[in-house]
């Protein structure tokens, strides 16, 4: 009954906001017997597998556990201090527009198109139509039968966004030459090396997408020129898809320089940018973003877009486009004042851990640091709660972080697939964007980690 009446009301589906490929996994084959008047005759339909999970995420975990025991959080990537005085007034400006008060249209808010489209014309250095090439927010959607082959570490998101898609995840690490000793020694996040060979043997008629991340999280690795190079030969060689994710692409450091994959020749059209105007202007819960591609690629998205979010906050949107003509106009130096101010923050967590003497790899971009944690010596008498003692040792590092030196720090193995996961036992993964006074405390408690250094 419940699918039959959504199936005659569907054009009221869009106009509230539901997503009909959810609605018909909410109504899949999958059920459970419901009890009524003593007889089991009834099934209550469950969600799909797809949009079910058995397992507490990690950032609902580590900052739970961050808050019950009061500890400095610097697990989850979120600010601790206020965005710039100009963005605030973005917003607040916007909020009072009567324009920005319904309705954008679906692509975007064509401010906010024109002013990327300004924004990446600049920085791909080609032309970028606003019409065409750009989309506010993002949507996708993978036939069940394609694979798309994802770099770990990953963000987290990855792997169920294609999967809720219908697309299966091939996965490959980046890894860490041994003889380098990470658990000894400080290395360089562009130490995490991607195999090109074994990328190659990853890739099957059924491969349609590549996904990469840089400036990388968790890692920090910025790729190279020659490492972008030769993944576009591959994507063009097998004619694949190449979804670049960029949301850090401002934060580099130390002479490293961010490239888009889709300024090397033939890579524009077979590639989607994916930009981040939380990370861009530090308002995380402002939760915008924006795909820059081809014409090609961008309608399908904007089609997909129409059927789930529909449109995104039309005041946000105008926000953004102000902020962004303002890093053209009046504020020409913010991207580069806020690189000036996450290296200090970077170099200050890293003296941090040199005091305690543990090792790290060294970030070239984004705000994260990854710690070696291998030679600290948990006590015996440790009390491990069960949920914690069954996802592996990075997750009782980081929970023995959290709870016993009071600050919090996320287990990298969330960024792997269960069988590569024993990469990351050594590590923990701490960010660094936050205030001088969160850093500083940080800093004086990790001063307890030296005991249990061995």
């Amino acid at each position: 009954m419940l699918l039959s009446h959504l199936r005659r009301n569907k054009p009221n589906l869009k106009r509230v906001g539901l997503n009909l490929p959810f609605i018909r996994n909410l109504c899949s084959p999958t059920s459970v017997l419901f009890k009524t008047d003593d007889s089991f005759s009834h099934q209550l339909p469950l969600p799909s597998k797809a949009y079910s999970q058995s397992k507490m995420d990690v950032w609902t975990m580590f900052n739970k556990a961050a808050t019950e025991f009061n500890s400095v959080n610097l697990g989850q990537g979120f600010m601790s201090f206020p965005p710039h005085e100009m963005v605030k007034k973005a917003g607040v400006d916007s909020i009072v527009l009567d324009s920005c008060s319904q309705y954008s249209t679906t692509r975007g808010r064509p401010r906010l198109l024109k002013a990327l489209a300004n924004h990446y014309s600049d920085k791909l250095g080609f032309k970028i139509n606003p019409d065409t090439d750009v989309m506010v927010s993002t949507g996708a959607n993978e036939d069940g039968k394609n694979e798309a082959i994802v770099m770990e570490p990953a963000f987290d998101q990855y792997t169920p966004n294609i999967e809720m898609a219908g697309g299966k995840v091939v996965y490959i690490p980046l890894r860490v030459d041994p003889s380098l000793e990470p658990e000894k020694k400080v290395i360089s996040s562009n130490d995490w090396k991607l195999n090109i060979k074994e990328l190659e043997s990853k890739i099957n008629e059924r491969t349609k997408l590549l996904i990469i991340n840089t400036p990388h999280n968790p890692s920090g690795k910025v790729f190279s020129i020659k490492e972008l190079t030769e993944i576009a030969d591959v994507a063009k060689k097998y004619n694949l898809l190449v979804v670049s994710d960029e949301v850090y692409e401002n934060l580099y450091f130390e002479g490293n320089k961010h490239i888009s994959i889709a300024t090397l020749p033939g890579m524009f059209d077979r590639t989607l940018i994916v930009g981040s105007m939380g990370k861009s202007f530090e308002v995380t819960g402002w939760r915008l973003g924006w795909l820059i591609g081809p014409k090609h690629l961008i309608d399908p998205c904007i089609k997909a877009h129409t059927r789930t979010v529909f449109v995104s906050s039309n005041p946000i949107q105008e926000a953004c486009a102000i902020s962004l003509e303002n890093t053209e106009t009046t504020h020409p130096t913010y991207f580069s004042d806020q690189r000036n101010q996450y290296l200090l923050r970077r170099n200050k967590l890293m003296k941090a851990f040199d005091n305690v003497g543990l090792p790290y790899s060294v970030p070239n971009g984004s705000y994260f640091l990854l710690v070696n944690a291998n030679r600290v010596q948990i006590p015996s008498d440790f009390a491990i709660p069960a949920h914690i003692a069954e996802r592996g040792k990075c997750f009782i590092m980081s929970y023995f972080f959290t709870t016993e030196i009071g600050v919090s720090c996320i287990p990298p193995s969330e960024f792997y697939c269960q069988e590569d996961s024993h990469l990351a036992d050594d590590y923990v993964r701490f960010a660094f964007c936050k205030d001088d006074l969160i850093l500083e405390e940080a800093a004086k408690r990790l001063e307890k980690v030296k005991k249990y250094v061995k």
